[in-house]
Protein backbone atom coordinates (compact mmCIF):
# COMPACT_ATOMS: atom_id res chain seq x y z
CA UNK A 1 0.00 0.00 0.00
CA UNK A 2 2.94 2.47 -0.37
CA UNK A 3 3.35 5.36 -3.22
CA UNK A 4 5.07 4.62 -6.61
CA UNK A 5 7.37 7.50 -6.77
CA UNK A 6 8.33 6.75 -10.85
CA UNK A 7 4.53 7.14 -11.11
CA UNK A 8 4.54 10.58 -9.53
CA UNK A 9 7.56 12.49 -11.34
CA UNK A 10 5.85 12.15 -14.66
CA UNK A 11 2.26 13.27 -13.37
CA UNK A 12 4.32 16.68 -11.85
CA UNK A 13 6.41 16.96 -15.02
CA UNK A 14 2.72 16.93 -16.78
CA UNK A 15 0.92 19.47 -14.60
CA UNK A 16 4.13 22.16 -15.44
CA UNK A 17 3.84 21.90 -19.35
CA UNK A 18 0.20 22.45 -18.58
CA UNK A 19 0.11 25.25 -16.44
CA UNK A 20 3.03 26.70 -19.18
CA UNK A 21 1.28 26.24 -22.20
CA UNK A 22 -1.60 28.24 -19.88
CA UNK A 23 0.36 30.87 -19.19
CA UNK A 24 1.51 31.26 -22.80
CA UNK A 25 -1.80 31.32 -23.79
CA UNK A 26 -2.71 34.35 -21.52
CA UNK A 27 0.36 36.44 -21.98
CA UNK A 28 -0.33 36.05 -26.21
CA UNK A 29 -3.60 38.10 -25.69
CA UNK A 30 -1.88 40.91 -23.23
CA UNK A 31 0.85 43.01 -24.97
CA UNK A 32 2.00 45.09 -22.03
CA UNK A 33 5.08 47.28 -22.08
CA UNK A 34 6.88 46.42 -19.28
CA UNK A 35 10.42 48.09 -18.49
CA UNK A 36 13.78 46.47 -18.40
CA UNK A 37 13.39 46.78 -14.43
CA UNK A 38 9.80 45.76 -14.38
CA UNK A 39 11.15 42.51 -16.79
CA UNK A 40 13.51 41.48 -14.30
CA UNK A 41 11.92 41.88 -11.19
CA UNK A 42 9.07 39.93 -12.98
CA UNK A 43 11.53 37.50 -13.48
CA UNK A 44 12.62 37.27 -10.10
CA UNK A 45 9.59 36.72 -8.31
CA UNK A 46 8.85 33.82 -11.05
CA UNK A 47 11.69 31.94 -10.01
CA UNK A 48 11.15 32.63 -6.75
CA UNK A 49 7.84 31.40 -6.43
CA UNK A 50 8.81 28.38 -8.55
CA UNK A 51 11.61 27.70 -5.69
CA UNK A 52 8.28 27.65 -3.36
CA UNK A 53 6.01 25.60 -5.36
CA UNK A 54 9.21 22.97 -5.44
CA UNK A 55 9.45 23.02 -1.83
CA UNK A 56 5.41 22.43 -1.35
CA UNK A 57 5.32 19.81 -3.40
CA UNK A 58 8.52 17.95 -1.98
CA UNK A 59 6.29 18.58 1.30
CA UNK A 60 3.55 17.18 -0.33
CA UNK A 61 5.22 13.89 -1.45
CA UNK A 62 6.88 13.53 1.83
CA UNK A 63 3.31 13.87 3.84
CA UNK A 64 1.86 11.21 0.98
CA UNK A 65 4.72 8.91 2.00
CA UNK A 66 3.98 9.29 5.87
CA UNK A 67 0.28 8.94 5.23
CA UNK A 68 0.81 5.70 2.88
CA UNK A 69 2.70 3.98 5.81
CA UNK A 70 0.61 5.02 8.44
CA UNK A 71 -2.19 3.64 6.16
CA UNK A 72 -0.01 0.24 5.92
CA UNK A 73 -0.20 0.44 9.76
CA UNK A 74 -3.64 1.00 10.00
CA UNK A 75 -4.80 -2.25 7.36
CA UNK A 76 -2.43 -4.42 9.49
CA UNK A 77 -4.18 -3.50 12.40
CA UNK A 78 -7.62 -3.87 10.86
CA UNK A 79 -6.91 -7.04 9.33
CA UNK A 80 -5.27 -8.94 11.85
CA UNK A 81 -7.27 -7.58 15.26
CA UNK A 82 -8.62 -10.02 17.74
CA UNK A 83 -11.96 -9.17 16.80
CA UNK A 84 -14.02 -9.70 13.69
CA UNK A 85 -14.53 -6.46 12.17
CA UNK A 86 -17.29 -6.13 9.59
CA UNK A 87 -18.94 -3.08 7.43
CA UNK A 88 -22.49 -3.60 6.16
CA UNK A 89 -24.55 -0.86 4.06
CA UNK A 90 -28.01 0.35 5.37
CA UNK A 91 -29.35 -2.99 3.80
CA UNK A 92 -26.82 -5.33 5.64
CA UNK A 93 -24.37 -6.13 2.12
CA UNK A 94 -20.57 -7.00 3.74
CA UNK A 95 -19.04 -4.02 1.93
CA UNK A 96 -15.61 -4.98 3.73
CA UNK A 97 -14.19 -7.97 6.72
CA UNK A 98 -10.68 -7.75 8.33
CA UNK A 99 -8.71 -11.50 8.08
CA UNK A 100 -10.25 -12.22 11.86
CA UNK A 101 -13.59 -12.12 10.35
CA UNK A 102 -13.21 -14.49 7.59
CA UNK A 103 -11.07 -16.72 10.14
CA UNK A 104 -14.16 -16.89 12.14
CA UNK A 105 -16.65 -17.18 9.16
CA UNK A 106 -14.82 -20.13 7.75
CA UNK A 107 -14.39 -17.68 4.31
CA UNK A 108 -12.29 -16.31 1.77
CA UNK A 109 -13.24 -12.23 1.79
CA UNK A 110 -13.91 -12.62 -1.92
CA UNK A 111 -16.91 -14.99 -1.17
CA UNK A 112 -17.95 -12.61 2.00
CA UNK A 113 -17.50 -9.03 0.44
CA UNK A 114 -21.05 -7.85 -1.12
CA UNK A 115 -22.48 -10.91 0.60
CA UNK A 116 -26.04 -10.21 2.61
CA UNK A 117 -25.12 -11.20 5.90
CA UNK A 118 -28.50 -13.09 7.12
CA UNK A 119 -27.17 -15.63 4.43
CA UNK A 120 -25.08 -16.75 6.82
CA UNK A 121 -27.62 -16.63 10.04
CA UNK A 122 -28.55 -20.33 11.23
CA UNK A 123 -32.26 -19.56 11.31
CA UNK A 124 -35.36 -17.28 10.62
CA UNK A 125 -35.22 -16.17 14.61
CA UNK A 126 -31.18 -15.31 14.25
CA UNK A 127 -32.23 -13.52 10.71
CA UNK A 128 -34.82 -11.13 12.45
CA UNK A 129 -32.39 -10.71 15.50
CA UNK A 130 -30.10 -9.23 12.85
CA UNK A 131 -32.72 -7.39 11.10
CA UNK A 132 -33.94 -5.91 14.15
CA UNK A 133 -30.48 -5.17 14.85
CA UNK A 134 -29.52 -2.84 12.35
CA UNK A 135 -32.61 -1.35 12.79
CA UNK A 136 -31.92 0.16 16.21
CA UNK A 137 -28.22 1.10 14.78
CA UNK A 138 -29.55 3.04 11.66
CA UNK A 139 -32.11 4.86 14.24
CA UNK A 140 -29.41 5.40 17.17
CA UNK A 141 -26.06 7.11 17.43
CA UNK A 142 -24.94 4.75 20.27
CA UNK A 143 -23.55 1.39 20.05
CA UNK A 144 -26.16 -1.57 20.36
CA UNK A 145 -25.45 -5.32 21.13
CA UNK A 146 -26.74 -8.45 20.10
CA UNK A 147 -26.24 -12.37 20.14
CA UNK A 148 -26.59 -14.24 17.00
CA UNK A 149 -26.22 -17.83 15.75
CA UNK A 150 -24.30 -18.62 12.13
CA UNK A 151 -23.22 -21.42 10.44
CA UNK A 152 -20.32 -21.40 9.15
CA UNK A 153 -18.31 -22.69 5.51
CA UNK A 154 -18.16 -26.44 7.09
CA UNK A 155 -21.68 -26.68 8.25
CA UNK A 156 -20.72 -26.16 11.97
CA UNK A 157 -23.05 -23.46 14.59
CA UNK A 158 -20.85 -20.68 16.00
CA UNK A 159 -22.53 -17.90 18.53
CA UNK A 160 -21.37 -14.49 17.57
CA UNK A 161 -21.47 -11.56 19.50
CA UNK A 162 -21.73 -8.55 17.52
CA UNK A 163 -21.54 -4.81 18.97
CA UNK A 164 -22.51 -2.50 16.42
CA UNK A 165 -22.19 1.66 15.18
CA UNK A 166 -23.71 3.50 12.58
CA UNK A 167 -21.07 5.77 10.63
CA UNK A 168 -22.58 8.81 8.18
CA UNK A 169 -20.70 9.42 4.85
CA UNK A 170 -21.56 13.10 3.76
CA UNK A 171 -20.53 12.44 0.40
CA UNK A 172 -22.26 9.24 -0.35
CA UNK A 173 -25.34 10.75 1.09
CA UNK A 174 -25.65 7.46 3.21
CA UNK A 175 -24.36 5.48 6.26
CA UNK A 176 -22.51 2.41 6.83
CA UNK A 177 -22.40 0.10 9.99
CA UNK A 178 -19.13 -0.74 11.22
CA UNK A 179 -19.27 -3.74 13.61
CA UNK A 180 -16.84 -5.84 15.69
CA UNK A 181 -17.94 -9.88 16.58
CA UNK A 182 -16.39 -12.03 18.39
CA UNK A 183 -16.69 -15.63 19.06
CA UNK A 184 -18.87 -16.71 22.30
CA UNK A 185 -19.48 -20.11 21.72
CA UNK A 186 -16.75 -21.87 24.10
CA UNK A 187 -18.13 -18.99 26.47
CA UNK A 188 -21.88 -20.18 26.08
CA UNK A 189 -21.08 -23.65 26.30
CA UNK A 190 -19.48 -22.85 29.17
CA UNK A 191 -22.21 -21.01 30.96
CA UNK A 192 -24.54 -23.17 29.98
CA UNK A 193 -22.89 -25.78 31.89
CA UNK A 194 -22.05 -23.42 34.58
CA UNK A 195 -25.87 -23.49 35.16
CA UNK A 196 -26.76 -26.84 34.91
CA UNK A 197 -24.05 -27.30 37.44
CA UNK A 198 -25.50 -24.27 39.97
CA UNK A 199 -29.46 -25.99 38.85
CA UNK A 200 -27.93 -29.11 40.51
CA UNK A 201 -26.48 -27.36 43.03
CA UNK A 202 -29.30 -25.12 44.66
CA UNK A 203 -31.26 -28.32 44.15
CA UNK A 204 -29.24 -30.15 46.44
CA UNK A 205 -28.81 -26.76 48.67
CA UNK A 206 -32.41 -26.50 48.69
CA UNK A 207 -32.97 -30.35 49.76
CA UNK A 208 -30.59 -29.99 52.64
CA UNK A 209 -31.92 -26.64 53.88
CA UNK A 210 -35.54 -27.49 53.26
CA UNK A 211 -35.63 -28.97 57.29
CA UNK A 212 -33.67 -26.05 58.27
CA UNK A 213 -35.77 -23.21 56.93
CA UNK A 214 -38.44 -24.06 59.37
CA UNK A 215 -36.38 -23.86 61.82
CA UNK A 216 -34.41 -20.66 60.63
CA UNK A 217 -37.65 -19.14 60.53
CA UNK A 218 -38.39 -19.63 64.23
CA UNK A 219 -34.29 -18.76 65.53
CA UNK A 220 -34.52 -15.57 63.47
CA UNK A 221 -37.38 -14.44 65.26
CA UNK A 222 -36.14 -15.91 68.77
CA UNK A 223 -32.60 -14.40 67.61
CA UNK A 224 -34.35 -10.17 66.93
CA UNK A 225 -35.55 -10.94 70.64
CA UNK A 226 -32.20 -12.10 72.29
CA UNK A 227 -31.11 -8.88 70.29
CA UNK A 228 -32.91 -6.49 72.32
CA UNK A 229 -31.54 -8.08 75.88
CA UNK A 230 -28.20 -9.00 74.54
CA UNK A 231 -26.73 -5.98 76.45
CA UNK A 232 -28.63 -7.02 80.22
CA UNK A 233 -28.26 -10.97 79.20
CA UNK A 234 -23.92 -10.25 78.59
CA UNK A 235 -23.57 -8.98 82.34
CA UNK A 236 -25.36 -11.68 83.79
CA UNK A 237 -24.08 -14.29 81.89
CA UNK A 238 -21.64 -15.88 84.03
CA UNK A 239 -23.74 -16.14 86.53
CA UNK A 240 -26.41 -17.98 85.12
CA UNK A 241 -24.05 -20.49 84.03
CA UNK A 242 -22.93 -20.99 87.88
CA UNK A 243 -26.64 -21.27 88.91
CA UNK A 244 -26.84 -23.47 86.00
CA UNK A 245 -24.19 -26.02 86.80
CA UNK A 246 -25.52 -25.88 90.38
CA UNK A 247 -28.86 -26.63 89.46
CA UNK A 248 -27.81 -29.97 87.55
CA UNK A 249 -26.18 -30.46 90.45
CA UNK A 250 -29.05 -30.42 92.95
CA UNK A 251 -31.09 -32.17 90.23
CA UNK A 252 -28.78 -35.28 90.02
CA UNK A 253 -28.92 -35.11 93.68
CA UNK A 254 -32.79 -34.87 93.75
CA UNK A 255 -32.75 -38.21 90.89
CA UNK A 256 -30.29 -39.77 93.07
CA UNK A 257 -32.46 -39.64 96.14
CA UNK A 258 -35.73 -40.63 94.35
CA UNK A 259 -34.24 -43.92 93.51
CA UNK A 260 -32.95 -44.48 96.66
CA UNK A 261 -35.81 -43.70 98.38
CA UNK A 262 -33.66 -43.15 101.52
CA UNK A 263 -34.44 -40.04 104.41
CA UNK A 264 -35.05 -37.24 102.17
CA UNK A 265 -37.85 -38.75 100.67
CA UNK A 266 -39.06 -41.62 102.33
CA UNK A 267 -41.17 -43.99 101.02
CA UNK A 268 -45.05 -43.99 102.01
CA UNK A 269 -45.67 -45.96 105.00
CA UNK A 270 -49.01 -47.81 105.43
CA UNK A 271 -50.49 -50.53 105.08
CA UNK A 272 -54.48 -50.25 105.85
CA UNK A 273 -57.07 -50.15 103.78
CA UNK A 274 -57.36 -46.64 103.46
CA UNK A 275 -54.12 -46.12 102.63
CA UNK A 276 -53.89 -49.23 100.12
CA UNK A 277 -56.97 -47.27 98.41
CA UNK A 278 -54.47 -44.38 97.54
CA UNK A 279 -52.08 -46.55 96.36
CA UNK A 280 -54.64 -47.92 93.93
CA UNK A 281 -55.37 -44.44 92.85
CA UNK A 282 -51.94 -43.80 92.46
CA UNK A 283 -50.89 -46.76 90.63
CA UNK A 284 -54.08 -45.40 88.12
CA UNK A 285 -52.75 -41.88 87.63
CA UNK A 286 -49.35 -42.19 87.66
CA UNK A 287 -48.50 -43.57 84.19
CA UNK A 288 -50.53 -40.93 82.61
CA UNK A 289 -49.98 -37.02 82.46
CA UNK A 290 -53.21 -36.22 83.90
CA UNK A 291 -53.49 -33.25 86.47
CA UNK A 292 -53.98 -34.59 89.99
CA UNK A 293 -55.47 -32.76 92.45
CA UNK A 294 -54.27 -34.22 96.38
CA UNK A 295 -56.49 -33.17 99.30
CA UNK A 296 -56.42 -33.82 103.11
CA UNK A 297 -54.97 -32.48 106.17
CA UNK A 298 -51.99 -30.79 107.13
CA UNK A 299 -49.74 -33.55 107.78
CA UNK A 300 -50.96 -36.13 106.02
CA UNK A 301 -48.35 -36.80 103.28
CA UNK A 302 -49.58 -35.19 100.34
CA UNK A 303 -46.14 -34.30 99.42
CA UNK A 304 -44.78 -37.73 99.39
CA UNK A 305 -47.64 -38.81 97.34
CA UNK A 306 -46.79 -35.87 94.91
CA UNK A 307 -43.20 -38.01 94.61
CA UNK A 308 -44.49 -41.46 94.60
CA UNK A 309 -46.85 -39.92 91.33
CA UNK A 310 -43.92 -38.17 89.83
CA UNK A 311 -41.44 -41.55 90.51
CA UNK A 312 -44.14 -43.78 88.94
CA UNK A 313 -44.40 -41.49 86.15
CA UNK A 314 -42.70 -41.33 82.64
CA UNK A 315 -41.77 -37.77 83.73
CA UNK A 316 -39.58 -39.95 86.42
CA UNK A 317 -35.87 -38.80 84.70
CA UNK A 318 -36.70 -35.05 84.78
CA UNK A 319 -37.25 -33.45 87.91
CA UNK A 320 -39.82 -32.42 90.26
CA UNK A 321 -40.16 -28.45 91.04
CA UNK A 322 -42.29 -27.67 94.31
CA UNK A 323 -43.86 -24.53 95.13
CA UNK A 324 -45.36 -23.86 98.38
CA UNK A 325 -47.60 -21.24 97.28
CA UNK A 326 -48.36 -20.25 101.61
CA UNK A 327 -44.55 -19.87 101.98
CA UNK A 328 -44.34 -16.91 98.97
CA UNK A 329 -44.63 -13.72 99.22
CA UNK A 330 -47.62 -12.16 97.50
CA UNK A 331 -45.99 -9.57 95.55
CA UNK A 332 -43.22 -11.99 94.42
CA UNK A 333 -45.54 -15.36 93.77
CA UNK A 334 -46.14 -14.26 89.39
CA UNK A 335 -42.13 -13.85 89.52
CA UNK A 336 -41.19 -17.22 91.02
CA UNK A 337 -44.00 -18.82 88.74
CA UNK A 338 -44.02 -17.62 85.67
CA UNK A 339 -40.35 -15.58 85.85
CA UNK A 340 -39.30 -12.09 85.22
CA UNK A 341 -37.46 -9.92 82.88
CA UNK A 342 -34.82 -7.64 83.87
CA UNK A 343 -36.64 -4.42 84.83
CA UNK A 344 -39.92 -5.86 85.48
CA UNK A 345 -40.23 -4.19 88.90
CA UNK A 346 -38.02 -2.48 91.08
CA UNK A 347 -34.90 -4.65 92.49
CA UNK A 348 -35.40 -7.02 89.32
CA UNK A 349 -31.89 -6.13 88.32
CA UNK A 350 -31.79 -9.81 86.23
CA UNK A 351 -34.27 -12.36 84.41
CA UNK A 352 -34.98 -14.84 85.85
CA UNK A 353 -36.51 -17.88 84.94
CA UNK A 354 -39.76 -19.08 86.70
CA UNK A 355 -40.79 -22.59 88.02
CA UNK A 356 -42.89 -23.82 85.28
CA UNK A 357 -39.48 -23.27 83.15
CA UNK A 358 -37.51 -25.33 85.56
CA UNK A 359 -40.38 -27.90 85.49
CA UNK A 360 -40.44 -28.35 81.45
CA UNK A 361 -40.37 -31.55 80.66
CA UNK A 362 -40.93 -32.90 84.54
CA UNK A 363 -43.42 -32.39 87.03
CA UNK A 364 -44.75 -29.07 89.27
CA UNK A 365 -46.45 -29.63 92.63
CA UNK A 366 -48.53 -26.77 93.88
CA UNK A 367 -48.61 -27.20 97.32
CA UNK A 368 -51.80 -25.31 99.24
CA UNK A 369 -52.89 -24.33 96.06
CA UNK A 370 -55.99 -22.76 97.67
CA UNK A 371 -53.93 -20.16 98.63
CA UNK A 372 -53.02 -18.44 95.22
CA UNK A 373 -54.34 -14.99 95.04
CA UNK A 374 -57.09 -14.51 92.50
CA UNK A 375 -55.47 -12.76 89.58
CA UNK A 376 -52.48 -15.78 89.59
CA UNK A 377 -55.84 -18.13 89.39
CA UNK A 378 -56.62 -16.88 85.76
CA UNK A 379 -52.64 -17.33 84.80
CA UNK A 380 -52.61 -20.75 86.09
CA UNK A 381 -55.84 -21.72 84.30
CA UNK A 382 -53.91 -20.87 80.93
CA UNK A 383 -51.38 -22.58 81.61
CA UNK A 384 -53.24 -26.10 81.97
CA UNK A 385 -55.20 -25.36 78.93
CA UNK A 386 -52.58 -23.62 76.31
CA UNK A 387 -49.52 -24.85 78.18
CA UNK A 388 -48.14 -21.13 77.53
CA UNK A 389 -47.59 -18.18 79.81
CA UNK A 390 -45.53 -14.79 79.79
CA UNK A 391 -42.51 -13.60 82.15
CA UNK A 392 -43.40 -10.79 84.36
CA UNK A 393 -42.27 -7.83 82.16
CA UNK A 394 -42.18 -9.74 79.19
CA UNK A 395 -45.13 -9.66 75.83
CA UNK A 396 -43.70 -12.81 74.50
CA UNK A 397 -45.38 -16.20 75.00
CA UNK A 398 -43.51 -19.47 76.45
CA UNK A 399 -44.35 -23.15 76.17
CA UNK A 400 -43.92 -25.71 78.65
CA UNK A 401 -44.78 -29.62 78.69
CA UNK A 402 -45.39 -29.23 82.32
CA UNK A 403 -47.55 -31.73 84.11
CA UNK A 404 -49.43 -30.20 87.44
CA UNK A 405 -50.09 -31.59 90.80
CA UNK A 406 -52.02 -29.53 92.89
CA UNK A 407 -52.49 -30.06 96.94
CA UNK A 408 -55.28 -28.04 99.65
CA UNK A 409 -55.71 -29.07 102.97
CA UNK A 410 -58.74 -26.92 102.39
CA UNK A 411 -62.54 -27.78 101.58
CA UNK A 412 -62.32 -25.90 98.17
CA UNK A 413 -65.96 -26.15 97.17
CA UNK A 414 -66.18 -23.87 100.22
CA UNK A 415 -63.30 -21.31 98.99
CA UNK A 416 -65.40 -21.31 95.71
CA UNK A 417 -68.52 -20.43 97.56
CA UNK A 418 -66.83 -17.92 99.42
CA UNK A 419 -65.43 -16.42 95.86
CA UNK A 420 -61.75 -16.90 96.89
CA UNK A 421 -61.29 -19.49 94.30
CA UNK A 422 -62.24 -20.04 90.89
CA UNK A 423 -64.82 -22.42 89.89
CA UNK A 424 -63.34 -23.36 86.26
CA UNK A 425 -59.61 -23.74 88.27
CA UNK A 426 -61.13 -26.13 90.69
CA UNK A 427 -62.40 -28.27 87.60
CA UNK A 428 -59.19 -28.54 85.66
CA UNK A 429 -57.43 -29.07 88.65
CA UNK A 430 -59.72 -32.11 90.10
CA UNK A 431 -59.75 -34.20 86.34
CA UNK A 432 -57.78 -36.84 89.00
CA UNK A 433 -58.59 -36.21 92.96
CA UNK A 434 -56.93 -37.91 95.90
CA UNK A 435 -58.07 -38.03 99.13
CA UNK A 436 -55.45 -38.35 101.56
CA UNK A 437 -56.81 -40.15 104.99
CA UNK A 438 -56.18 -38.41 108.51
CA UNK A 439 -53.78 -40.80 110.65
CA UNK A 440 -57.13 -41.31 112.89
CA UNK A 441 -58.40 -43.26 110.03
CA UNK A 442 -55.14 -45.34 110.05
CA UNK A 443 -54.91 -46.40 113.27
CA UNK A 444 -53.36 -49.52 112.00
CA UNK A 445 -50.56 -47.53 110.59
CA UNK A 446 -49.28 -45.95 113.61
CA UNK A 447 -47.54 -49.06 114.51
CA UNK A 448 -45.42 -49.04 111.07
CA UNK A 449 -44.63 -45.34 111.04
CA UNK A 450 -43.85 -45.77 115.22
CA UNK A 451 -40.97 -48.27 114.17
CA UNK A 452 -40.32 -46.52 110.55
CA UNK A 453 -39.49 -42.67 112.55
CA UNK A 454 -37.53 -44.92 115.38
CA UNK A 455 -35.48 -46.75 112.97
CA UNK A 456 -35.06 -43.53 111.57
CA UNK A 457 -33.85 -41.37 114.14
CA UNK A 458 -31.93 -43.95 115.88
CA UNK A 459 -29.75 -43.40 112.64
CA UNK A 460 -29.54 -40.29 112.85
CA UNK A 461 -28.59 -40.03 116.74
CA UNK A 462 -27.06 -42.95 117.46
CA UNK A 463 -29.40 -44.89 119.34
CA UNK A 464 -30.70 -48.33 120.17
CA UNK A 465 -34.00 -48.13 120.89
CA UNK A 466 -35.56 -51.20 119.89
CA UNK A 467 -39.56 -51.62 120.96
CA UNK A 468 -42.37 -49.61 122.41
CA UNK A 469 -44.00 -50.08 125.75
CA UNK A 470 -47.49 -51.58 125.14
CA UNK A 471 -49.30 -48.65 126.76
CA UNK A 472 -47.55 -45.63 124.94
CA UNK A 473 -48.50 -48.01 121.99
CA UNK A 474 -52.16 -47.46 122.88
CA UNK A 475 -51.73 -44.02 123.79
CA UNK A 476 -50.25 -42.90 119.98
CA UNK A 477 -53.34 -45.56 118.77
CA UNK A 478 -56.40 -43.26 120.71
CA UNK A 479 -54.83 -40.24 120.25
CA UNK A 480 -56.90 -38.38 117.25
CA UNK A 481 -53.94 -36.48 115.81
CA UNK A 482 -54.69 -33.47 114.50
CA UNK A 483 -51.33 -32.67 112.92
CA UNK A 484 -51.55 -36.19 111.48
CA UNK A 485 -48.14 -37.74 110.24
CA UNK A 486 -46.23 -34.82 111.02
CA UNK A 487 -47.13 -34.73 114.30
CA UNK A 488 -46.32 -37.84 115.23
CA UNK A 489 -43.01 -37.80 113.56
CA UNK A 490 -42.13 -34.89 116.18
CA UNK A 491 -43.94 -36.72 119.13
CA UNK A 492 -41.56 -39.66 118.18
CA UNK A 493 -38.22 -37.59 117.46
CA UNK A 494 -38.55 -36.03 121.26
CA UNK A 495 -38.96 -39.40 122.49
CA UNK A 496 -36.46 -41.02 120.67
CA UNK A 497 -34.53 -37.79 122.34
CA UNK A 498 -35.55 -38.30 125.61
CA UNK A 499 -35.68 -42.31 126.29
CA UNK A 500 -32.85 -43.78 127.81
CA UNK A 501 -32.92 -46.96 127.39
CA UNK A 502 -34.16 -49.62 125.03
CA UNK A 503 -37.49 -48.99 125.09
CA UNK A 504 -39.29 -46.31 123.45
CA UNK A 505 -41.00 -43.58 125.91
CA UNK A 506 -43.21 -40.77 125.21
CA UNK A 507 -43.21 -38.16 127.76
CA UNK A 508 -45.97 -36.29 126.14
CA UNK A 509 -49.10 -35.97 127.74
CA UNK A 510 -51.76 -36.25 125.11
CA UNK A 511 -55.12 -34.31 125.75
CA UNK A 512 -57.57 -36.13 123.38
CA UNK A 513 -57.41 -39.47 124.00
CA UNK A 514 -60.50 -41.45 122.81
CA UNK A 515 -62.23 -43.46 125.60
CA UNK A 516 -62.06 -46.91 125.79
CA UNK A 517 -64.94 -48.24 123.33
CA UNK A 518 -65.36 -44.49 121.13
CA UNK A 519 -64.79 -44.34 117.55
CA UNK A 520 -64.07 -41.79 115.63
CA UNK A 521 -67.07 -40.04 113.66
CA UNK A 522 -65.26 -40.58 110.02
CA UNK A 523 -64.34 -44.01 110.99
CA UNK A 524 -62.00 -45.68 107.63
CA UNK A 525 -63.96 -48.18 105.29
CA UNK A 526 -62.78 -50.74 104.20
CA UNK A 527 -61.30 -50.78 100.69
CA UNK A 528 -64.01 -52.75 98.69
CA UNK A 529 -66.78 -50.03 100.32
CA UNK A 530 -64.05 -47.29 98.87
CA UNK A 531 -64.13 -48.90 95.52
CA UNK A 532 -67.67 -49.43 95.34
CA UNK A 533 -68.31 -45.83 95.95
CA UNK A 534 -65.72 -44.94 93.92
CA UNK A 535 -67.02 -46.54 90.44
CA UNK A 536 -70.72 -45.43 91.84
CA UNK A 537 -69.56 -41.84 91.24
CA UNK A 538 -67.60 -42.02 88.32
CA UNK A 539 -70.68 -44.28 86.65
CA UNK A 540 -73.01 -41.35 87.53
CA UNK A 541 -70.71 -38.66 86.28
CA UNK A 542 -70.61 -40.80 83.16
CA UNK A 543 -74.32 -41.42 82.39
CA UNK A 544 -73.48 -44.91 83.63
CA UNK A 545 -71.84 -45.32 80.03
CA UNK A 546 -69.35 -48.31 80.70
CA UNK A 547 -67.97 -48.30 76.94
CA UNK A 548 -66.11 -45.60 74.81
CA UNK A 549 -63.93 -43.11 74.29
CA UNK A 550 -65.43 -40.83 77.77
CA UNK A 551 -66.68 -44.30 79.44
CA UNK A 552 -66.52 -45.31 83.38
CA UNK A 553 -63.68 -48.19 81.94
CA UNK A 554 -61.28 -45.81 80.77
CA UNK A 555 -61.76 -43.13 83.56
CA UNK A 556 -61.17 -45.92 85.82
CA UNK A 557 -58.34 -47.34 83.76
CA UNK A 558 -59.99 -50.88 83.28
CA UNK A 559 -61.20 -53.11 81.15
CA UNK A 560 -64.85 -52.93 80.19
CA UNK A 561 -64.99 -57.15 81.21
CA UNK A 562 -63.42 -56.50 84.51
CA UNK A 563 -65.79 -53.56 85.16
CA UNK A 564 -68.99 -54.94 84.32
CA UNK A 565 -67.45 -57.33 86.88
CA UNK A 566 -67.25 -55.70 90.03
CA UNK A 567 -70.63 -53.98 89.27
CA UNK A 568 -72.48 -57.13 89.76
CA UNK A 569 -69.56 -57.77 92.32
CA UNK A 570 -70.20 -55.03 94.39
CA UNK A 571 -74.21 -55.39 93.17
CA UNK A 572 -73.94 -51.38 91.80
CA UNK A 573 -76.83 -50.65 88.51
CA UNK A 574 -78.31 -47.88 87.64
CA UNK A 575 -81.20 -46.31 89.52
Amino acid sequence: MGIDKDKSLPAATELRRQAEEKLRAKTADSHPSRTKGETLQLVHELEVHQIELEMQNEELRRVQQELELERNKFAELYDFAPVGYFTFDDHGLIRAVNLTGTKLMGMERRLLVNKPFIHFLADKDNREIFSSHLESVLKDQGIQACEIKLTKKDGTLMYGQLQSVRMDIAEKKGSHIFTSMVDCTISRQFKRNLADVNKQLESTVRERTAELARSNAELLQEIQEHKKAEASLQASLEKIQELSVRVKEENVNLQQALLRGDDYHPDIVGQSNAIEYVFFRVDQVAPQDTTVLLLGETGTGKGLVAREIHRRSSRRDRPMITVNCTALPANLIESELFGREKGAFTGAHASQMGRFELADGGTIFLDEIGEMPLELQVKLLRVLQDGEFERLGSPHSRRVNVRVIAASNRKLEVEISAGRFREDLFYRLSVFPITIPPLRQRKDDILLLVNHFVAKFNKKMGKNIASVAEGTLKNLQEYQWPGNVRELESVIERAVITSQGPILQVSDQFETLLKPGEQDAQETKALSELERDHISQVLQKTNWRVEGKNGAAVILGLNPSTLRARMRKYGIRRQ
